[in-house]
């Protein structure tokens, strides 16, 4: 199995990258700070869980990366250009090519088959109809539903429509993939298969990946990294033991195989 990349390595380069952001609303004269002069690099690769309470401002920094809000101030750099900067038409684009997004609530049109499902962002991107269909067979591979795709929503079970949902994720083969609360509305054992799904996509094709999560258990034992927030601050950032376990692994099969070509 390919291990990400370290995130020490200094030829690493990173997905997005925020410097001194910030996200203010206005409320009658009072102005809340959902998110507090945030910096925060996120390296190609990594999979990066923010954590925090209700109301911490876990979720809008995720948007914020994610291109669907604009910082109050601040910069926010993912591929060479500053989100702050771009008109609502890149902003578009960034979205559509960039970034892949799975949510709490799955989303799914109940009408439309599994498979219509997963290819609407190709429609919607104007991609020419004869690769349309290898490429929504590609990402259900991924989650492993290429069986089902003439199946609808009410006829998939909860995990199923998840897994769904991160198919037409994945279907425009973004860079980042932006996942907010995708474990909430599963039970434990789905939830975790969920996770484990997302690790191995994550490994398998080198992706990015940002998810906002409550349970803190589960972070630590997926994500490489941890980034807590509170009162809309970083407060702080950790490497998890999966992280330290897979950076173990590599540097021991690094020296079996350096010893074996000796």
């Amino acid at each position: 199995m390919t291990q990400p990349p370290s995130l020490n390595s200094p030829r690493q380069s990173n997905a997005i990258s925020l410097d001194r952001v910030s996200r203010h609303y206005a409320m009658g004269e009072t102005s809340i700070r959902a998110v507090d002069d945030v910096s925060l690099t996120v390296p190609s690769g990594e999979f990066l869980a923010l954590l925090g309470s209700s109301g911490s401002g876990k979720s809008t920094l995720l948007n914020l990366m994610a291109g669907l809000d604009r910082p109050t101030f601040g910069s926010i750099v993912s591929g060479g250009r500053n989100l702050a900067e771009l008109s609502s038409l890149e902003l578009a684009r960034y979205r559509r090519n960039t970034v892949g997004m799975v949510f709490q609530s799955f989303n799914l049109l109940p009408r439309m088959t599994l498979e219509e499902n997963v290819e609407l962002p190709l429609r919607l991107a104007e991609v020419e109809r004869g690769e349309r269909a290898a490429r929504v067979r590609e990402a259900l591979e991924h989650v492993r539903l290429a069986k089902r795709t003439g199946h609808r929503p009410s006829e998939l079970s909860g995990g199923e429509q998840q897994r769904t949902a991160i198919a037409r994720a994945l279907v425009n083969r973004p860079k980042i993939l932006f996942a907010d609360e995708p474990t909430g509305n599963l039970d434990s054992a789905t939830g975790e298969a969920i996770l484990t799904l997302l690790r191995e996509i994550q490994t398998s094709m080198g992706m990015t990946i940002v998810m906002v999560t409550h349970e803190r258990h589960l972070a630590e034992r997926f994500a490489d990294r941890l980034a807590t927030m509170g009162d809309g601050r970083l407060l702080s950032t950790s490497t998890t033991v999966a992280r330290a376990s897979a950076q173990a692994t590599a540097e021991i099969t690094s020296h079996i195989k350096t010893g074996a070509g000796q």
